[in-house]
């Protein structure tokens, strides 16, 4: 790994938020990194509440959506909650749906199946609702794109609203009303909302067109925070808010569908990082294995016995997917061996068989392998389909943008895109995905990076330096956890080997004369002999704490270790 610090922040700003708030310059640095330098930013970054959320109102469009769907109340119309197979759009699909039927009856949904339908608003979804009398559609995590859909849909007399966070085409759907706060001209002042995220602020534009107030709607918020956990996006302003009061919602009273998920987790309290290692993994596992439809009824479920029922069926649909999950990568990778491409700028494999559920996850591991901008293909109906999967700092989107003759459709975003293609474009595609990788991405990207926010001695860390940390969550991306720089330092001696395969790294370490600390290491179990004979390593980790047998410790979280020089 490369080891780069992050910006430096300013000296200044440092002292003057050091001076207002009063805490060490550690915490001082890495909140003038987060962007607080205020009295007022740091209240609400440590103190977020739901007050801090924007005026619904302030979306473009979002006055129409409302309306539309306090018209269709009124006549008594059907209405179709539709949205994407993956955690964002089941979520949002019964966010959305939950909310309306809290009132009013008349209101369906509809999950895409991921291989007969494919990703986005379908033919076969709008011809559903036209068999069913359904003249509303609200489409969730999907639909900035779909202008023929639409239009089709305008043509059987259906109305559609579009709640997108995707990036928009040139032109916009004609729908009833397009939530996106990505729209060029949508002055929302928050851009990064997920799908579910953007679900919740219609949910609350209704609401306070009905006179409830945010305090209602604080039950659907365990959805909201699961679909921001599970789609990576940043958290920061509304984003922050929503993960952790959703958090709180998991952690106390979430719904049956979620509780019954989590109800084997030992720990006390689960973070924004349990829930996209353990909830939403197995919310995807029902669109990969299965269909959508699963999901949907595990978290609108309010029997909790009922909800254990479904919870079940989605683990095994997990451990399947983790199965083909291993075989396809194993697949994957001797295609590129055989093929002799381990030297490329990009990875792009196909194999008619491989399962389209799990191809993304493919892409993830290839990616971790070879670490370049990874596509994997398979066969689905007539054409091929793909999930793409990028490095740090390179935008796979404008990639695929540029690649544009040769695909049928794409849509996605910096880090990961889906797209189709004909059978017969495959190799010019690739070639063409490969020549612009080449031409674009900076040498320098082809290799992982691992950033830290600052050097710190071990003497400086201690229970109130921790305490302090604990309130920077929830994190994630532009809050990651923060990764500290520590040179010099040595084992006790016993340092060890950990896991079935000895690839975890277990030590007790400390520099010159201060307190030893336990130190883990995970997947750095081929470091061994860095740490051993007393060799002298510098370190970048995270702090933990270690929970055993009622104990509660201080413990380094090591994410890389290289002998120290001189």
């Amino acid at each position: 790994m490369r080891w780069n610090p992050k910006s430096k922040p300013n000296s200044e700003k440092v002292q003057a938020i050091q001076s207002i708030l009063q805490v060490d310059e550690i915490i001082a640095k890495l909140l003038v990194q987060r962007g607080v330098e205020t009295f007022e930013q740091a209240k609400t970054f440590f103190r977020p509440t739901l007050a801090d959320l924007h005026n619904p109102y302030l979306m473009k469009d979002m006055d129409k959506a409302v309306a539309r769907i306090e018209k269709a109340i009124a006549n008594n119309e059907n209405i179709l909650i539709f949205g994407d197979y993956d955690v964002d759009g089941t979520t949002a699909v019964s966010l959305v749906s939950s909310y309306l039927r809290s009132f009013y009856p008349n209101v369906a949904t509809y999950i895409p199946d991921r291989y007969a339908e494919g990703y986005g608003i379908s033919y076969m979804g709008i011809d559903y609702a036209e068999d069913n009398d359904i003249s509303l559609i609200i489409a969730l995590d999907c639909g900035i794109k779909s202008i023929e859909h639409v239009n089709y849909a305008k043509a059987k007399n259906i109305d559609f609203i579009i709640c997108d966070h995707h990036r928009p085409g040139d032109i916009l759907p004609d729908a009833v009303a397009v939530l996106d706060p990505k729209r060029e001209d949508c002055s929302y002042p928050y851009d990064e909302l997920c799908g579910c995220g953007v679900g919740f602020k219609l949910i609350q534009a209704l609401a306070e067109n009905r006179n409830q107030t945010i305090d209602d709607l604080v039950l659907y918020l365990d959805l909201v925070a699961t679909a921001i956990a599970a789609d990576i996006v940043p958290i920061t302003g509304e984003n922050r808010v929503l993960a952790k009061f959703g958090l709180e919602v998991i952690n106390s009273n979430p719904r049956p569908g979620i509780k019954a998920l989590i109800q084997n987790v030992k720990k006390k309290v689960l973070t924004i990082t349990d829930v996209v290692f353990i909830v939403a993994p197995r919310i995807n596992a029902a669109g990969r294995i299965k269909h959508g439809n699963e999901a949907v009824a595990l978290l609108t479920e309010y029997d909790l016995d009922q909800a254990e029922q479904f919870a079940s069926e989605i683990e095994q649909h997990n451990s399947d997917r983790k199965e083909l999950d291993k075989q396809i990568t194993k697949e994957a990778l001797l295609q590129i061996e055989e093929n002799n491409e381990q030297n490329r700028f990009s990875t792009v494999v196909y194999q008619e068989n491989w399962h389209k559920g799990v191809i993304g996850i493919v892409a993830s591991r290839l990616v971790e392998n070879y670490y370049r901008p990874t596509i994997v293909f398979t066969k689905s109906g007539e054409k091929l389909a793909a999930s793409a999967r990028s490095v740090k700092d390179f935008d796979v989107y404008n990639a695929l943008e540029a690649c544009a003759e040769h695909l049928e459709q794409f849509g996605g975003h910096m880090y990961a895109a889906g797209m189709t293609l004909l059978e017969e474009n495959y190799e010019n595609f690739k070639n063409a995905f490969e020549k612009i990788v080449q031409e674009t991405i900076h040498p320098d990207l082809l290799t992982p990076e691992i950033s830290y926010d600052a050097e710190i001695e071990l003497s400086e860390i201690n229970p109130k330096l921790m305490r302090l940390l604990k309130q920077f969550e929830p994190f994630g991306p532009e809050n990651m956890t923060p990764l500290f720089l520590a040179k010099n330092l040595t084992d006790s001696g016993y340092a060890k080997n950990l896991g079935t395969d000895n690839e975890h790294l277990k030590a007790f370490v400390k520099q010159g004369n201060s307190e030893s600390f336990g130190a883990i290491g995970f997947g750095l179990g081929n470091k061994l002999d860095v740490v051993s004979h007393k060799n002298k390593f510098d370190a970048i980790f995270s702090l933990e704490e270690n929970e055993w047998k009622d104990t509660v410790t201080l413990q380094l979280q090591l994410r890389d270790i290289n002998s120290s020089n001189g």
